[in-house]
């Protein structure tokens, strides 16, 4: 056997769609959880100096975020291993599906094996889909709070009285960033507008959106694995029937 006809049967065992989901994978998570980290402390500094003047109005808010910055943390180590494991899953499956080498074929333990790693995909599909959703309430709320600035922007070159304006807020509280008894709690008229001014709001901003589209590429991953590993299971499945173990 030559050389290129070594290359052309190395080539076909590899898995493409789980490569393309872990490297995706790989890409969304660290979008994900680099641009969320910061993003969080950029928001805790936002919420102590504009939105509320007590300690005690966002200690939560402060707990949530640290701990959710130590399961940051967590998330990233658990996903790249997991991603290294579905790769070489899809390595497994591929060379049995395809015979690649010599004698190797699909076992039972080797399609428990899959059908294992295709549960827990599943499972995490789901959860990370939650995730996915709770990351947009940010981005919503920096949407929001971008838009009535302009708003409040476009009002002040009109119209000579601030007063027309000052009763334009963005209220934290709606979003549950504050409990309903934080004073002041929101931020109204031109205060809102110099808020929006700042570097640190862009930059929020920016990292709450990299870190959306970072958890949209991994939910993107997720499902590419999930159809990669049922189709391989799939065919394990077929072999098996036919007497191919």
């Amino acid at each position: 056997m030559g050389c290129y006809d070594c290359c052309i049967r190395c080539l076909g065992a590899v898995p493409y769609p789980s490569l393309v989901a872990t490297l995706l994978c790989y890409a969304g998570m660290a979008l994900f959880c680099g641009c969320g980290h910061e993003a969080l402390a950029n928001t805790e500094v936002l919420v102590e100096t504009y939105f509320a003047r007590n300690v005690q109005d966002y200690v939560v808010m402060a707990s949530f975020i640290k701990y959710f910055q130590y399961v940051i943390y967590g998330l990233a180590s658990f996903f790249f291993l997991y991603g290294i494991l579905l790769l070489a899953e899809g390595f497994y499956t591929t060379s049995a599906v395809k015979q690649t080498f010599g004698e190797f074929r699909s076992t039972q333990c080797g399609r428990c094996l899959s059908l294992t790693f295709i549960i827990v995909t599943y499972i995490l599909a789901f959860i990370w889909l939650a995730v996915f959703a709770f990351t947009a309430i940010p981005v919503l709320f920096l949407f929001n709070m971008e838009q009535t600035c302009h708003t409040i922007n476009i009002l002040a070159e009109t119209t000579p009285s601030i007063n027309q304006h000052g009763w334009i807020c963005m209220d934290a509280r709606q979003y549950g960033l504050l409990p309903w008894n934080a004073m002041p709690g929101k931020a109204c008229g031109m205060t809102l507008a110099s808020i929006c001014k700042t570097s640190e709001f862009y930059v929020t901003y920016d990292l709450y959106i990299a870190a959306f589209a970072g958890a949209g590429v991994t939910l993107l991953a997720l499902f590419l694995y999930m159809v990669a590993t049922t189709y391989n299971y799939a065919v394990l499945r077929f072999l098996g029937r036919k007497g191919i173990r």
